[in-house]
Order: structure tokens, then sequence, then C-alpha cells
């Protein structure tokens, strides 16, 4: 896990102020306190659990999960489809376009085939994956929750909206895989 605030404020509000009206989180995986403390900035039942606890989960009333540490597989990825709701968001690390373009390639298609929304976004030096079945990262930001937000270090609804924007031949490399 990684201990740096972009990684923690990014994780957390970039999904939290694109979905409506998120009610129910699960926040999956290794979890520090920062990710704690940037979770306590937003509303709704936010719960910290590990991948056995989350793949026990039977009810199909989670909003937002956020996966700190956890590669994404079928597996999952059919657990996550049970529990999401029907407008639900997940966001994962991934790797970056430069350190395994194959292994972010193969993150999109994977959850492109279940979600209208695939888009990776970048920060620091991290890359990570917002997959929505609703609600899209830059046209739906939810500016009363990211303007509003207060004691950041790194997240802003500018840096928000930026971080899905890729240099040119990256985008074009991922056109087509990249649901937009």
């Amino acid at each position: 896990m990684k201990e740096n605030q972009a990684f923690n404020e990014m994780m957390v509000h970039t999904p939290l102020c694109t979905h409506k009206e998120a009610q129910n989180v699960s926040i999956v995986g290794t979890i520090n306190e920062g990710i704690k403390k940037e979770a306590s900035k937003h509303t709704g039942n936010i719960e910290f659990i590990d991948l056995a606890t989350f793949n026990a989960k039977n009810e199909k009333d989670v909003d937002v999960v956020i996966f700190t540490d956890v590669n994404i597989d079928e597996l999952l990825l059919a657990n996550i489809q049970r529990v999401l709701k029907d407008d639900g968001i997940i966001t994962f690390a991934t790797e970056s376009y430069h350190k395994d373009e194959e292994k972010l390639k193969a993150d999109l298609k994977l959850v492109g085939e279940q979600f209208w929304i695939a888009m990776p976004f970048r920060f620091g030096h991290d890359t990570a994956i917002l997959a929505s079945k609703k609600y899209h990262p830059t046209a739906d930001i939810i500016l009363q929750r990211s303007d509003l937000l207060v004691d950041l270090e790194y997240y802003s609804t500018e840096i928000h909206s930026a971080s899905f924007v890729f240099p040119a031949a990256q985008h074009k490399a991922l056109t087509g895989i990249a649901k937009r």
C-alpha cells in the first residue's frame, strides 16, 4: 500500500465526488490512517474491510468500492457485480502506461466488459482505473462536493478532471480499450 497523500486523496475523492449520492461505500484492502481521514470527509456508511469480507457480501447495496491494493480478476469482478448497485462505481490501482502497458490494457478490458465507463487516471507516480455503470468521472463530477473538501494536499476539482487526460500517444493507444 502506498503511504502517500496523493494516493489517499485521489483514491477516495475521485469516485466519491463522481457518484451522485454514495450511501454505502466499501474500502477494501490495506487501509492506512490517511485513507480513513480522507474517507471521513464524506457522508454515508463507509466500511473498511478485507477482501474475504467483501467476497462474503450477498446484497446488491454498495454504491462505491475502492480497492486500495487488490488485483481485479474475473472472480472478483463477478463478486463486484453481485454487490454493486446498478449505478455503482469501482476504483482500483493498476500499473502505469510506461511501467506495464499490457497490465493497464488488460485491466481496462476486464472491467470494460462489465461497466459503461472504464477510464484510467494518473496522479503523482500512480495510475488507477475508475469503472462506472452510470456516472462519468469528468462530466458528472459533483462540484458542490469536490470544491468544498478541506484540508487537502493534492486533490482538487481541477486535478480530478486533469488526471483523466493522457498524452496524445497514450490516449491513442488506449482508444478502443478505455471506455470514455
